[in-house]
């Protein structure tokens, strides 16, 4: 399923997101405000005055809400969750040019905040796969001691690994290794 480059971006934000949880499987890795900051430097997120203690409070929020949409057990449940979410986001959709980026269109209030801005834009684009029927897209890392997120754009939807360079091939050594000892 080929996206655009707001969607792209959108998808990657709220999957590195989170994956700052606890909830995936290693430490919290938003914690701090400094850890705040390098994510919203680290993801070119635009338009945001000084990050404060309630924005990370914020943010660490709506991260989970958005765990609960990858780890819904069906689609009307990841629906309902992700209705909850945008609910409760100011939607104000414009097109926008911005830091070298090609036109693209914004959903976050232009006073929003940076819990609205990533609600809105990471919302709306998963709105977007569960409109096009590609839930099945959202998944949970299938190697055992791994349980980061991801979203599976791959032509078959046949993606299992959150990335193959590291669950991946630890996966298929293991694996290769296995058999040779067999």
């Amino acid at each position: 399923m080929p996206f655009g480059h707001d969607m792209q971006h959108s998808l990657g934000t709220v999957v590195e997101l989170v994956n700052t949880s606890p909830s995936t499987g290693g430490e919290d890795r938003l914690a701090t405000l400094t850890e705040l900051q390098s994510f919203v430097e680290g993801r070119q997120v635009s338009g945001l005055g000084g990050l404060t203690a309630r924005d990370l409070g914020q943010v660490r929020m709506i991260r989970e809400a958005f765990y609960r949409v990858f780890t819904a057990a069906d689609q009307p449940t990841a629906v309902r969750l992700l209705n909850g979410l945008l609910s409760e986001t100011r939607i104000t959709p414009r097109l926008t040019e911005h830091d070298g980026h090609p036109l693209h269109v914004h959903y976050f209030a232009p006073d929003a905040t940076l819990a609205e801005h990533l609600a809105a834009d990471c919302g709306v684009a998963l709105a977007h796969l569960l409109v096009e029927d590609e839930w099945e897209r959202l998944r949970t890392c299938a190697a055992p001691d791994c349980e980061h997120v991801f979203v599976d754009e791959s032509r078959n939807r046949s993606r299992v690994y959150c990335d193959s360079r590291t669950c991946g091939n630890r996966m298929h050594v293991a694996a290769y290794r296995a058999r040779r000892r067999a």
